[in-house]
This record gives C-alpha cells, structure tokens and sequence, in this order.
C-alpha cells in the first residue's frame, strides 16, 4: 500500500513507534545517563537498548512486520552455527557467546523492522529533531572542548576520574558529547549532515532559520570535535548536497550563496580567540596524524584498504570455526583476560574473521556489503526522482554497513537505527514517485 494513503495503526504498530523512538533517544542520551546520571549502573546499561531490541523484535513478530528474508535467514544460520561452535569448538564461554550474538540477533533485524514500519511522517520526525538537536549538542561540545579533564562535564564511564575525553592536540581533547566516546559525537554529526542539507530543500515543517542556525552548528562541529574522521564525513555529505542541484530546483546559485555562507562563518569566527583556538587545535591534530600516517592517501589506502587487505590475508592463520563469537569485543577481552583490548583486531572485517572463521565471516561480511550495494541502487533511483535523503544518507551508511564497527555498541545503534531509516526512505520517496524498486 503506498504510503500516500493513510490507514489506522494497530495499537503493536503504535508500540512499535513508541520503542523505536525510545531506542532512538537511549541511543542519543545513553552515555549521558551513563555518565552523569546513572554512573554507578554504567556496566549494565551498556546493553540497556538489547531488552528494547527484544521487545521490539516480539511486536514485530506479532504484528506480522518483521518476515523472513535472505539478510535474516543468513545472520540466523550464521548465529546459531556460530553458537555452537564456540560453545564446542572455541572460547566455550556461554556469557561471551551471547553477547557476540547481540549483533546478529537482536539489533540487525531492526534494519528491516524500521523498514517495514516507518511511513514519511516518522522520516520527518527523525529529521526535525536531528536538525534541533545539532544546536545543543554543539553547546555542550564546546563547553567539553575548553574544560579540564577534571570538570564534571567531561566525566567519564562508570564516576572514573580520567575524563571522557580522547587525546587530541595542544593538550586539548576530543569531546565525546552526549556519548560514552568520542565516536559517537562523529556518528551523531555525520548523520546531523545528511538530515540538515535535506531539511535545506525538502519540507521538514521547520523555520528555515533554525535549519541554517543548525547547519553553523555542524559546521562549527568540526574544528571543536578535533576529528579527522567527521571533516572526511561532512565534506562527503557536502558534495553529495552540491549534485542535488542537477537534479532540482535548488539551484547551483543557491548552493553557493551556502559555500560562501560557510566561508563567511569562519572568517568571521576565525579571528577570534574563541574559533582561533579549534582551529589551531584541529589543525595540530590534522598535521601531526597525516605526518605519521602519510597524509590523507596515507589513511585512505592505509587504514582502510590496508586493514581489509590484512584481514583477508589472515584467513589461512585463523581456525575453521574461529576463535569464537564475541571473542574480539571488549567486554569478551575483559571476560577472557581481564584487561579491555582488541584481542583479535581493532578492524571490523578483522574481527567478524577472527570470531566466526573464514567461511562464516566471510559470509556475513558478503551478506552486508549486499545490502549495502540494495542501498546503493536505491538511493540512485531516488536521486533520480528528485528524492534526496537516501542519496544524501547514502555514502556515510554504506560505510557504516561494510566496515563499521558493530562490536562497539553505539556504532552497532547507528548502523542499525539509521540503515533502517535509509531503507525506510527508499521504500517511502519509491512509492511515492511510483517507481520499481
């Protein structure tokens, strides 16, 4: 039925919308509670959205949402085989087992649950409160950026007296926002990116100025965050943004008036001390990186090309069945060794590898890269139509699919959460403009 034409939920279709929402904030806010709300409790509500991943999977289930299909017959092989073979074979334990089995279980069928449910209202929503989330989280990444390690608001996991932030630059560190890391600040903006530049063309039913209030904000993310990593995702997002105008009525004049707002912002910002000192500091940490990783090719064909290459390379010194599922993950590590570190590989091709063997780990390595290449065909049929999120969403969610990092949990929560999303709005822009997908 197309999307156009409204029908009445049912009260688990309503459920549904309500726990996904709350998987959406706990998602946003779970390090804050972690941090400054709830600290002692940090250990368990690291899997605080795995009981909300349960329920959710159990309404779908009743509701007739959630049916079978080629992702989800694959990641069930593969999580029961996987299952007994660490039991049997690997790390034989039941606790390491379960908790490798999150990823495949519980929060990768919540891709294709968010599918099936979410109508466009639902994608606006999302829209509407990354775009007004953006401000204060930008608020709150500044105050991080210039208070000591020591202040209440840079607190780490768990009432730890080293802060939460990562080393950066000048004796600055990296804030983690709302977040338990810094990775997810990274996340949050990257996808704040895609949400802001469609907000600029598509209704999303909020005031133009507070959209363009928001894409300072993300602009201004980038020096204060001291992340290589979220320029690279922006700047992708951007020029994806700058190919929408050979497609609509958003003109290339009007996307550069945008370029030259930017460019204003920062020459109006940059000689303060107030921006001067991001920027010196993101410009620190830029330079010092490149010099030891060889400059952006460096970390192109280095960190990425390279640490897959390494991977699959390694298949022949690793065991048939592995060295167990959730073996790689940092509470598996703890679990096994009592100390947290990458025990198989900090990649993540390297770790599904190194857990489930070649055989298996290549076949759910397959299995996503093949979804990621469905995103792709539909996001170019979007594009073509005129509909823009999916193609804007696109280059940073592929990422995030192939070689994200699913081990930790809020990259796993992204992932998910957004990958639904995107499939939500291929479906949705698809229908609307009757085309065959």
């Amino acid at each position: 039925m197309s999307p156009l034409i409204k029908k009445e939920l049912t009260s688990s279709q309503k459920s549904l919308k309500i726990a996904l929402s709350v998987y959406f904030f706990l998602l946003i806010f779970e390090g804050a509670i972690r941090r400054w709300i709830l600290p002692e409790f940090s250990g368990p509500l690291l899997l605080v959205r795995d009981p909300l991943a349960i329920y959710i999977l159990f309404l779908s289930w009743k509701s007739r949402l959630l049916r079978l299909n080629g992702y989800l017959m694959i990641a069930i092989i593969i999580s029961v085989i996987a299952l007994y073979s660490a039991l049997l074979v690997s790390h034989g334990n039941l606790y390491i087992a379960l908790y490798g089995l999150r990823v495949t279980l519980l929060h990768f069928p919540l891709l294709f649950v968010i599918e099936s449910l979410f109508n466009k209202e639902d994608i606006i929503r999302i829209a509407r409160w990354m775009i007004l989330l953006c401000i204060p989280m930008l608020l709150l990444t500044i105050i991080q950026f210039y208070s000591p390690q020591s202040a209440w608001i840079n607190k780490a996991i768990g009432d730890s007296i080293e802060g939460g932030g990562f080393v950066g630059a000048k004796g600055y560190f990296r804030p983690p926002g709302t977040f338990s890391f810094t990775n997810g600040l990274v996340l949050f903006f990257t996808m704040c990116a895609a949400f802001i530049y469609w907000g600029i063309s598509y209704q999303v039913r909020l005031p133009k100025w507070i959209i363009y209030l928001s894409l300072s904000c993300l602009l201004l993310s980038i020096p204060f965050s001291i992340s290589r990593t979220l320029l690279f995702s922006i700047s992708i997002t951007t020029f994806f943004f700058f190919t929408t105008s050979f497609q609509s009525g958003l003109s290339f004049f009007r996307i550069t008036i945008l370029v030259c707002f930017a460019l204003l912002l920062f020459m109006f910002f940059g000689n303060s001390e107030f921006l001067g000192t991001g920027i010196d500091v993101f410009k620190e940490r830029f330079e010092a990186a490149n010099d030891s990783e060889g400059g952006i090719q460096g970390v192109l064909f280095g960190r990425f090309l390279g640490g897959l290459g390494t991977a699959l390379n390694s298949t022949t010194d690793i065991p048939f069945w592995g060295y167990g599922i959730g073996a790689g993950t940092n509470v598996g590590s703890q679990l096994m060794s009592g100390k947290i570190n990458f025990t198989i590989s900090e990649g993540e091709w390297g770790r599904i590898l190194g857990e489930l063997g070649p055989f298996l780990g290549l076949l759910f390595i397959s299995t996503r890269i093949i979804l990621a290449l469905k995103i792709l065909r539909g996001s170019i049929m979007n594009y073509k139509s005129g509909q823009f999120l999916s193609w804007l969403m696109m280059p940073n969610i592929i990422f995030y699919l192939v070689i994200g990092q699913w081990a930790q949990p809020t990259s796993l929560g992204f992932s998910v959460f957004f990958g639904g999303v995107i499939l939500a709005a291929i479906k949705v822009f698809n229908d609307e403009k009757n085309l065959s997908y």
